[in-house]
């Protein structure tokens, strides 16, 4: 389990994040939303430690870990950041395997067991195909799941991903999130990611986190939160809530002004039994 107690953060002189409580366990998704600038991807960086804390504790099972090693953190801890040019020069076996590190011994040398679970990750991402390929070479989306890989790789029971579908289409968002729900439920990981794809928090995830100017606004199941009511005043737009035909769960799309000057009847954006996915910037 990852508990987040009270958690604060100060860029220089403004607070990036104030008071923020919340815990995720074995085998749940847990979804980070809100507006640009709301503090989810401060929330991720603070809990892997990149950011220090102005106030609050993080326990992994337990286990505060200010009181851990950077070794031991990163047995219990990986993280997907957002897609950025990766250092060149490796290849996407080599990257991947990069993610073993905290377990090799001193002199850092690959066993068997390394190599196979490079390979298992591998496969599970979709990218055996391109594990020669130099990494420097590939589109932002295949650098995205490579980064998913070697976090995989990493062995952790606790993944963070900081708005990890930014870079892929639709069919590789869905098979992403796909992807890492059913390894939160079968290896029993907990899993904290950072969306702005209202939409996809609602298909995918256990419970939602909503964060508004560094607070935490709301937080519970995708049907208990993501409503009309909740959502309209955080995003400063008006937006219709409905339930999903298909899957029951909420769909939301804009309204009102949103769609003054949108073309009636054409755009995924006015159907109301559309599966496509909706994102929303305030």
């Amino acid at each position: 389990m990852l508990q987040i107690q009270s958690i604060s953060v100060c860029y220089q002189d403004r607070i990036a994040l104030q008071d923020v409580s919340l815990s995720v366990y074995s085998g749940e998704m847990l979804a980070l939303i809100g507006p640009n600038g709301a503090g989810k991807s401060t929330l991720i960086r603070a809990v892997s430690g990149v950011l220090p804390r102005k106030s609050g504790k993080i326990f992994i099972n337990e286990k505060e870990i200010s009181k851990l090693s950077a070794t031991e953190r990163a047995h219990l801890l990986a993280v997907v950041p957002q897609a950025h040019s990766l250092p060149p020069g490796f290849s996407v076996y080599q990257t991947v395997l990069f993610g073993r590190n905290p377990h090799m011994g001193w002199l850092g040398n690959a066993g068997r067991k390394d190599h196979e679970i490079v390979q298992k990750v591998l496969e599970q991402t979709g990218i055996s195909d391109m594990a020669e390929r130099p990494i420097d070479e590939l589109s932002g989306g295949e650098q995205q799941r490579v980064l998913l890989a070697r976090a995989l790789a990493q062995s952790t029971p606790i993944l963070l991903l900081d708005e990890p579908t930014n870079h892929l289409d639709m069919r590789h968002q869905t098979g992403f999130l796909s992807l890492v729900r059913q390894l939160a439920v079968d290896n029993g990981l907990a899993v904290l990611v950072a969306l702005h794809d209202l939409n996809l928090a609602s298909l995918y995830t256990d419970r939602v986190a909503i964060l508004a100017q560094g607070q935490l606004q709301a937080l519970g199941t995708p049907e208990q939160v993501l409503s009309a009511n909740v959502l309209s005043p955080i995003y400063g737009v008006g937006l219709s809530v409905i339930t999903h035909p298909e899957f029951g769960t909420p769909l939301i799309l804009p309204d009102g002004p949103a769609l003054e000057y949108a073309p009636k009847g054409r755009g995924y954006l006015v159907s109301p039994v559309c599966t496509s996915s909706v994102e929303i910037h305030a």
